[in-house]
């Protein structure tokens, strides 16, 4: 039986009814995104368990091979033509298994978010366009859709219920606006239901994004 990934986890309520799963990007680790979690409650996010994995740490090519935690390899700057297809698939099976075992804990899928920045927000769209049973919703920040030639095969008919936050900088030099408007725009031709943002910031998170995210998980979580 494979391992469960090694995780941060913080609950905003003794016996929370609600779950986050939030993946961290590219050479971060779980710690990345907890400070978050203070500001969601501040903008009135509703109580959860935040569970926040760590990557495994593997050689990164366009890092010139550098070991670093990542969800799966960057194989070089154009994203789209040059996937590892195995680690991203391999990556939404773990993040399945921390499912599973929210489950176990007694969260249902209807009220778990997946959540997840950059590499961690891609692997947050592959796992849930597969989910067999609808989850809370999804959240996908500064990312893009990976596999998309596939999606429309795999997505399972279950997951198209499945409200989606999708949040992107105008300027972000890391993952280009046009490659995350291209992904809102494939999943919605599929039948997803995106709440798409833009902000006027880099590859990061800003206190407005904040905000609304409190907003979606309000809504989603009720």
């Amino acid at each position: 039986m494979a391992e469960l990934l090694d995780c941060v986890e913080l609950q905003t309520d003794p016996n929370p009814r609600h779950a986050v799963i939030w993946l961290h990007g590219l050479g971060a680790d779980g710690y990345d995104f907890v400070p978050v979690v203070r500001e969601l409650e501040l903008a009135g996010a509703p109580a959860a368990r935040y569970v926040f994995p760590h990557a495994p740490q593997i050689p990164v090519t366009i890092n010139n091979g550098y070991v670093m935690r990542a969800w799966y390899d960057i194989l070089g700057a154009e994203l789209v033509h040059s996937e590892d297809e195995t680690r991203i698939r391999d990556s939404a099976a773990a993040v399945e298994r921390l499912i599973e075992r929210e489950v176990a804990r007694g969260v249902a899928r209807s009220s778990l978010v997946l959540a997840g920045f950059s590499q961690g927000g891609a692997i947050t769209l592959q796992a849930g366009t597969r989910a067999v049973e609808p989850l809370a919703g999804l959240m996908a920040l500064s990312t893009y859709l990976p596999l998309a030639g596939s999606v429309e095969g795999e997505a399972t008919r279950a997951s198209r219920s499945t409200p989606i936050f999708m949040a992107h900088g105008t300027s972000d030099p890391v993952i280009p606006l046009a490659r995350g408007t291209a992904s809102r725009d494939r999943l919605k031709a599929l039948g997803y239901k995106v709440q798409w943002h833009e902000y006027p910031m880099q590859h990061s998170v800003n206190a407005d994004e904040i905000r609304a995210i409190a907003e979606f998980l309000r809504r989603v979580f009720s």
